[in-house]
């Protein structure tokens, strides 16, 4: 009987024992997991800052010194002048505004269609070239406020006869891949039955109806004035109709800083003067 009492306590002992070690153990590793823990909350908020600063446009543009301008030839906002040199109203802004900045501007010529694309890719730090804040633009970038205005037109050759977009249902127009006058025309009822012709810029589109190959053209306002009627190379051509009123605004990568830091140098630049200047020099009618 001695002999299964103790054998009994033996066991009970041993069972004690284990119970302990494994209680030991866990609470070893509940310790363990909970430094673990802290310091990897610790890395993460220092890789965290690390990243924020790395993330700042404005401090990497200004760190290398330059602002590549992404752009296409279009006048009066960025071409190059009877004299060779290289002008336009969004060009003078934006060299007004990267002396603000203390930086040089890159102007880089892209194509239009994949403006976005090339911006993301970091190509080019942002688009400024009489670009329409449409709500697409809006949505996949940081945009500044608006600073000119513009609209859609309709050219056409002075004889031909329009009553109205009904006129063009069957005809053949010309515009821009990838510009505020495509979504306009797609979006028309009338307009977006017309056989549409896309052009690379909108320069392009005028020749197209002065030949004769396309009876009507969609394009910015501010290019139609700047380049047909007396005194351009496209006298017989004339505004037909006006389809929408917009505003013009730079485009830098979406979530970045520097789109604030540019609606800083454009109050500065109204309250000097400069930005009338310019739209009284290039005929343009700012933002209010």
């Amino acid at each position: 009987m001695k002999r299964i009492i103790s054998t009994v306590l033996a066991a009970a002992l041993v069972l004690s024992l284990a119970a302990c070690s494994n209680s030991d153990s866990s609470t070893s590793t509940s310790a363990a997991e909970d430094s673990s823990t802290a310091a990897t909350a610790e890395t993460t908020a220092d890789t965290g800052d690390d990243a924020a600063t790395e993330e700042s446009d404005l401090a990497y543009i200004k760190e290398k010194g330059t602002m590549i301008i992404g752009y296409t030839v279009y006048a009066p906002m960025n071409y190059t002048d009877d004299d060779g040199n290289f002008t336009g109203f969004d060009t003078e802004l934006a060299t007004a505004v990267c002396e603000q900045l203390g930086v040089e501007p890159v102007f880089q010529e892209i194509n239009w269609e994949t403006k976005v694309v090339e911006l993301d890719a970091g190509t080019i730090d942002c688009i400024w070239n009489g670009m329409t804040l449409t709500e697409d633009i809006m949505e996949n970038t940081a945009c500044t406020e608006p600073y000119a205005k513009n609209a859609q037109v309709i050219v056409m050759k002075k004889e031909a006869a329009y009553n109205g977009t009904a006129d063009l249902v069957d005809a053949s127009i010309a515009y821009e891949a990838g510009s505020a006058g495509q979504e306009t025309l797609e979006a028309e009822e009338n307009l977006s039955q017309a056989d549409l012709v896309p052009k690379t810029v909108q320069a392009d589109c005028l020749p197209e109806v002065e030949a004769g190959n396309c009876q009507a053209a969609v394009l910015d306002l501010t290019l139609a004035n700047a380049m047909i009627g007396e005194g351009t190379s496209y006298t017989d051509l004339e505004i037909k109709d006006e389809l929408n009123v917009e505003e013009y605004g730079v485009a830098f990568r979406k979530g970045s800083d520097v789109a604030a830091a540019v609606n800083d140098a454009f109050a500065a630049l109204r309250e000097d003067g400069t930005m009338q200047a310019l739209a009284d020099k290039y005929n343009l009618e700012l933002a209010d």
